[in-house]
C-alpha cells in the first residue's frame, strides 16, 4: 500500500500485518525526513503529517485482530517509532502516549469500550495524553480529580508536558476519583471546558507541543473511564511497553545524528592538522570515534529489539515473573538507547568540527531533541533497577518508569 493514496478525511487505511505496517512506516519516514529540520527551525507544527500517519493506518496497527486491527508484535511497533523518530523525533515522540493509551484499553478495558475505542482509532482517531503534573512533590503525585456528577463525571485540573493532545480528537486524562483511585478518561477534544494551550517551550522536541492542558468541569461519560491504577496494581506490560516506546525514539534520534555524522563528516569536515591526511574521512582518530559510535548504536538497537521480545512474552502470558523480565530487558534498552543518542548527538559536532555549529545546518536539533526527551526517566534508576534484579533477583517496581 502507497501513502500517496488519497483517503478521505477522518478515514484510515487498514494495515494487515507487521510487514505492511514497516513498510509503510519507512514510506513515511522518508517524507517525514525532508522537512524535519525546517519544521524544528521554525517550530511548524505537523499537523498534516500526523493526519498523514493516521490516514496510512499506522495509528491502529497495535489494536488486536479480535477488534478488527493488525495486532502488531512490540518488536514491530518498536521499529515503526524508531524509524518515524529517525525522521522526526516528535513525530516519533507524539504518537508514544497514543499506544499507551491502546496498551490501557487492551489491559482494563471492558470489551465494550475495547470495540468503541478501538473502532474510533481504526477510523483514524488520534489519542494524546494528560497524564503529568508540573508543581507536586514528586513525578508520581496527581492532583487532577475525577468527581461524580450524576450518571457521568466531571474533571477539575491541570496537566503538563501533555505531548500529543494538541493534536488528538480524544485526550486520556489521569485523575483520582472519589475513592482516591486513579482512572484513565478518555475525554473527548471537543468537550466543554477543556483547554489545551500551546505554551511548551523546550528546547528541544519543539514540534511535541508537550504544553498545558486545563479541565474547568469538563465532563466526562462513565463509559468513558477506564480503570488505571489496577494495571499497576498487578502484573501487566502497561509500564514496560510504555518504556520501549520511549527507548524506540531515543534509538531513532540516535540513528539520525549517526547518519548525519557520516554525511558532514564526509563532505564537509576537515581533518585535525596533525593527522597526516587530506580527508576527514581518512583521519584515524575520528574512525576510531566513529567506530565506537557504530558499535554502541548497533548493540542498542539490538537491545531494543530483544526488548519488545521479552513485552511480547509478557504480554501474551503476564505474570509477576514475566513482566519483571520485561522491565527489566526494557531498562537495559532505554538505558543504552538514552546514552547512545546523547553520545551520537554529541560527536556529531565534534567530528564536524566548528562548521557543524553554523545554524544553516541546524545539527544541534539532534542534541537538543535527544537531551530533552531522555530526561523523561532517570538512566541511573534503571542501571539500579537491572543490578537489583540480576545479584538480588529484586523484582523491579510496577510504577511504568523502569
Amino acid at each position: 500500500m502507497s501513502v500517496h493514496q488519497g483517503f478521505p478525511r477522518n478515514h484510515a487505511a487498514l494495515i494487515e500485518n507487521d510487514a505492511q505496517a514497516l513498510q509503510v512506516a519507512d514510506e513515511l519516514a522518508a517524507q517525514f525526513v525532508r522537512e524535519s529540520s525546517v519544521r524544528d527551525r521554525e517550530r511548524r507544527l505537523p499537523h498534516a503529517e500526523l493526519e498523514l500517519f493516521s490516514r496510512t493506518g499506522l495509528g491502529a496497527i497495535t489494536v488486536p485482530r479480535a477488534y478488527g486491527g493488525a495486532g502488531v508484535s512490540s518488536v514491530t511497533l518498536a521499529q515503526v517509532i524508531a524509524r518515524i523518530a529517525r525522521a522526526d523525533a516528535s513525530l516519533g515522540h507524539i504518537p508514544q502516549n497514543h499506544f499507551y493509551a491502546l496498551e490501557v484499553l487492551r489491559v482494563n478495558g471492558s470489551p465494550e469500550q475495547r470495540r468503541r475505542l478501538y473502532g474510533e482509532v481504526l477510523a483514524g482517531a488520534r489519542f494524546g495524553n494528560a497524564l503529568a503534573e508540573i508543581g507536586t512533590r514528586t513525578a508520581q503525585e496527581r492532583s487532577t480529580r475525577l468527581r461524580r456528577e450524576g450518571d457521568g463525571y466531571r474533571i477539575h485540573g491541570r496537566k503538563f508536558y501533555a505531548t500529543g493532545a494538541l493534536y488528538a480528537q480524544r485526550v486520556p486524562t489521569l485523575a483520582i476519583d472519589d475513592d482516591g483511585v486513579q482512572q484513565l478518561a478518555f475525554v473527548d477534544r471537543r468537550a466543554p471546558g477543556l483547554e489545551i494551550v500551546d505554551d511548551w517551550d523546550g528546547f528541544g522536541q519543539r514540534t511535541s507541543a508537550s504544553g498545558t492542558v486545563n479541565f474547568d468541569g469538563v465532563p466526562v461519560a462513565a463509559e468513558d473511564v477506564v480503570p488505571f491504577q489496577s494495571a499497576f496494581a498487578r502484573p501487566t506490560t502497561v509500564g514496560p511497553l510504555a518504556q520501549l516506546l520511549h527507548a524506540a525514539i531515543d534509538a531513532g534520534i540516535a540513528r539520525a545524528a549517526w547518519e548525519d555524522t557520516l554525511a558532514f563528516v564526509g563532505r564537509h569536515a576537515r581533518p585535525w592538522i596533525n593527522a597526516g591526511v587530506s580527508r576527514a574521512a581518512e583521519d584515524p582518530l575520528a574512525l576510531q570515534i566513529l567506530g565506537r559510535l557504530t558499535s554502541r548504536l548497533h548493540g542498542a538497537e539490538a537491545l531494543l529489539e530483544r526488548a519488545g521480545e521479552f513485552v511480547d512474552r509478557a504480554q501474551a502470558a503476564p505474570d509477576a515473573e514475566s513482566v519483571a523480565a520485561a522491565s527489566i530487558a526494557v531498562a537495559e534498552a532505554r538505558a543504552a538507547t538514552t546514552e547512545v543518542a546523547l553520545d551520537a548527538a554529541n560527536r556529531l559536532l565534534e567530528l564536524g568540527g566548528s562548521r557543524a555549529t553554523l545554524a544553516e545546518h541546524n545539527l544541534d536539533r539532534h542534541w537538543r531533541n535527544a537531551r530533552t526527551h531522555t530526561l523523561h526517566d532517570p538512566v541511573r534508576w534503571k542501571y539500579h533497577a537491572v543490578g537489583n534484579y540480576y545479584l538480588n533477583d529484586a523484582l523491579p517496581p510496577r510504577r511504568g518508569t523502569i
